[in-house]
């Protein structure tokens, strides 16, 4: 009930959370001279989105003992101003959801047009109030799967039971955004790309604290990039990825001209690589540090286009901003009186600088597929890395069950 039914190291690779485990002795001795009635109902996560989480997961198990959603689309696509059999499903599958008002619409109205788009934003997909084959997808989900969904995000919200911080930043890897929180409201919010859904560039999941911030970064390549990707290249031409420096052990800069590379491996490849700061750098212009042993970061990014697609895992694990220059200025305005004008001014002298944040900022790094909004509503998106398909299953083979629900 507090802590969670699983270990969520033991679930997947990239759920590195720490799970705040409680003395059970200590437990035991303030359940002994406690309310036991009270003592049990503060054990849970007290946050409100704990709460709503139970209260929607309840709603839609009712839901599919009433029957369910009915049919599903059976198109590819559908498009505002069709007719048809599957226009009559979509609109019959939109009024069982709660999307549209009760109609005997047989075309593909406005007010069909509008449900779709409230289902798209409800569900991170691009808001066009088209059909397409991914929100057909989206609408076609099985009812099942969204109250698991919703007890899954509980038992995330469980090993999650920690004081966040008055400010901090959450970055929710399956909604693709990074936002910084003041006393429970959302003060800034931007798009951001996380890591490709492959080996070990998936983003992790724990929580850490930002320290400070580099304007006009070098990029230091991990080690893991500079021998599987850059290595190769260089054995085949020693004038490959030019814009990076080549260090020895003790940082000095190495002339590749005296380099034979075709007798290195990547165990014994003794180099660093180092893009200095410019406009073109990796990094781009500024980057956020919470020192991890992961070697995750928030920074800047050089493509920009990116960010105007719906699904964005390209990364090598770290989380890229689509306004990274707004997110330092929102972070830099409790310290600073003009913090706009500070940075620009730290910028403008191309100088690679470390700013200092006057109060540490957690950062906590999570991923829901279910979660509820400030409205009181439920929004839902794709399991992007099959985390949560994977704590379902163990969830089940724990004893955890939905009346109702099909494993």
């Amino acid at each position: 009930m507090q802590t969670g039914v699983l270990i969520p190291s033991r679930i997947d690779t990239g759920i590195v959370r720490q799970v705040p485990y409680r003395d059970r002795k200590d437990m035991i001795d303030a359940f002994s001279v406690s309310n036991p009635a009270k003592f049990l109902a503060d054990l849970p996560p007290q946050p409100r989105e704990y709460k709503m989480l139970m209260k929607h997961m309840l709603i839609l198990r009712d839901d599919i003992q009433r029957g369910g959603w009915g049919r599903q689309v059976r198109t590819d696509s559908l498009e505002p101003s069709q007719t048809g059999g599957e226009v009559i499903v979509l609109r019959n599958r939109l009024m069982a959801m709660g999307c549209l008002s009760r109609t005997a619409t047989r075309r593909y109205d406005v007010a069909m047009e509008q449900a779709i788009q409230d289902f798209q934003l409800a569900h991170g997909l691009e808001t066009d109030g088209v059909a397409g084959s991914a929100t057909i997808a989206e609408i076609n989900v099985s009812m099942e799967e969204h109250p698991k969904s919703a007890v899954v995000a509980m038992e995330r919200e469980r090993w999650f039971n920690r004081d966040r911080g008055r400010r901090h930043i959450l970055v929710n890897l399956t909604d693709f955004h990074a936002q910084i929180i003041d006393n429970g409201a959302i003060t800034f919010r931007t798009r951001s790309v996380i890591g490709k859904d492959t080996g070990d560039r998936r983003t992790p999941e724990f929580s850490d604290v930002m320290e400070f911030m580099v304007i006009n970064p070098s990029w230091h390549v991990p080690r893991s990039i500079a021998t599987k990707e850059y290595l190769p290249k260089l054995k085949r031409n020693r004038n490959a990825a030019s814009y990076l420096e080549l260090t020895d052990s003790r940082g000095r800069r190495v002339n590749r001209a005296s380099v034979n590379f075709g007798q290195y491996s990547a165990k014994t490849f003794p180099y660093a690589m180092r893009q200095p700061p410019s406009k073109s750098n990796a990094l781009g212009l500024v980057k956020f540090m919470f020192p991890n042993k992961y070697n995750i970061y928030l920074h800047d990014m050089l493509q920009k286009h990116l960010f105007e697609r719906e699904t964005r895992a390209y990364s090598h694990g770290c989380i890229r901003l689509n306004e990274p220059f707004e997110f330092a200025y929102a972070l830099l305005a409790l310290q600073e009186d003009d913090p706009e004008g500070y940075f620009k001014r730290v910028l403008k002298s191309g100088n690679e600088t470390r700013v200092d944040l006057e109060d540490d900022v957690p950062v906590h790094l999570i991923y829901r597929t279910a979660f509820t909004t400030a409205r009181g509503g439920l929004e839902f998106r794709r399991d992007i890395y099959e985390r949560d398909t994977k704590i379902w299953s163990a969830l089940s083979r724990a004893g955890v069950a939905l009346e109702g629900v099909q494993g």
